[in-house]
């Protein structure tokens, strides 16, 4: 794209400033985004990369008094009251609010594209002392954890600690009520379900929470001779599959608020609540988040006894298509190995192991947040793109 501005010029009607770009495009600002979003010193913050121009002294019907150009590159607006604002043209370039410039800045910002799987998953693999270590396959981790939802990583120690390495690669681990890492094994009287050694049907991790884990960690130490598999699925590519099936057991599941439960005490005692719905989807209908936990949903159910038995279909339907062969993924993982999974998108599960006077196998678990992650993804981006 062409960076250089060929003309601008202010339009009376409707207030706005338009650019004529030199490949012949054209874009369309208005004035009080424009006086809004000033980059001088009195209305920015520049160490702090934020706004110090106050909504209440903004004039939401103000126009341009003047606009000039210099060098192609640079648009000065002169105010009604004389203040001046500049504007860079790659600046505005990138914030053309033409459906194109908008739809390429949100893939810059957040990094949408989506791999969907099946059985037919090829499991990411990488080196753990490498994403420890080097810029270039961090950054590959993060991107391919952002796009196919898991990425497992091999050669790391297998003792406890692992994981918090992990957590200080990307910025911080999220403590929970089972403490900043968990151990994984058979445990006498569990406090949870996944501390015993049976089977784990596929789920996502806390939906108790109302704004659960984003990522999963889990370091497999040692690992039974027999049984304990793991198992994943695409929840998104089922999901999906699902709305062409029966859209209405998609919208049932989409709209009805589930209560989940969860009662113990760990790293402190706790009784959480909340409500979910078991697939989140945004403003556009698209998928964004599974919230699913048999184990931790409660026997309150806070709907009318006519929607019961319509909600239970719609489940039993969702779940029969987790489980079918052509869409769940099974792997077992070996000591010192890592698997880090997107937990807004995939739901895990395990298959039952041999428990004995010994513990037999050992997971060391930890969880991080998107927002943490992908704040490093983006940092590393820049590093790895920039070459510093």
């Amino acid at each position: 794209m062409s960076t250089s501005i060929q003309k601008v010029e202010a339009l009376d009607v409707n207030n706005f400033v338009r650019i004529h770009w030199e490949d012949g495009s054209k874009s369309l600002y208005p004035a009080v985004w424009l006086r809004d979003n000033c980059q001088c010193p009195d209305c920015f913050l520049h160490s702090a990369k934020a706004r110090k121009l106050l909504l209440e002294d903004l004039d939401v019907n103000i126009g341009v008094k003047e606009v000039t150009l210099t060098d192609r590159q640079k648009v000065y607006i002169t105010w009604p009251d004389k203040h001046t604002s500049e504007f860079g043209a790659e600046w505005l370039k990138k914030r053309c609010f033409s459906e194109q410039a908008r739809e390429e800045m949100q893939k810059e910002l957040f990094l949408p594209e989506c791999k969907y799987w099946g059985s037919d998953l090829q499991l990411p693999n990488m080196s753990f002392e490498e994403v420890l270590h080097s810029d270039e396959s961090a950054y590959k981790w993060l991107s391919t954890l952002k796009k196919v939802g898991i990425v497992l990583l091999t050669g790391a120690a297998t003792g406890q600690g692992e994981l918090v390495k992990l957590g200080k690669r990307i910025g911080f681990l999220r403590l929970t009520f089972y403490g900043p890492t968990w151990q994984v094994e058979d445990k006498m009287d569990a406090n949870n379900v996944a501390y015993t050694s049976g089977k784990l049907s596929f789920h996502t991790d806390y939906p108790v929470l109302q704004h659960p884990p984003g990522i999963q960690f889990l370091h497999c130490i040692k690992q039974a001779a027999t049984g304990g598999e793991s198992e994943v699925v695409d929840g998104f590519h089922v999901s999906n599959k699902l709305k062409e099936q029966n859209p209405q057991a998609f919208q049932i599941l989409s709209s009805t608020l589930v209560d989940f439960t969860d009662v113990g005490v760990d790293y402190c005692d706790f009784t959480m609540q909340s409500k979910q719905r078991i697939i989140d989807v945004d403003y556009r209908g698209q998928v964004v988040r599974i919230n699913y936990n048999n184990a931790t949903r409660d026997t309150v159910f806070d709907i009318s006894a006519e929607k019961v038995q319509p909600f239970y279909a719609a489940l039993k339907e969702f779940v029969d298509l987790l489980n079918s062969p052509e869409h769940k993924f099974t792997y077992k993982m070996k000591p010192g190995d890592i698997v880090t999974f997107d937990n807004w998108r995939l739901l895990h599960g395990r298959r039952s192991y041999q428990s004995g006077t010994e513990i037999s196998r050992h997971l060391e678990g930890a969880y991080a947040d998107w927002d943490v992650v992908m704040s490093r993804l983006r940092l590393l981006r820049k590093i790895v793109q920039n070459g510093i």
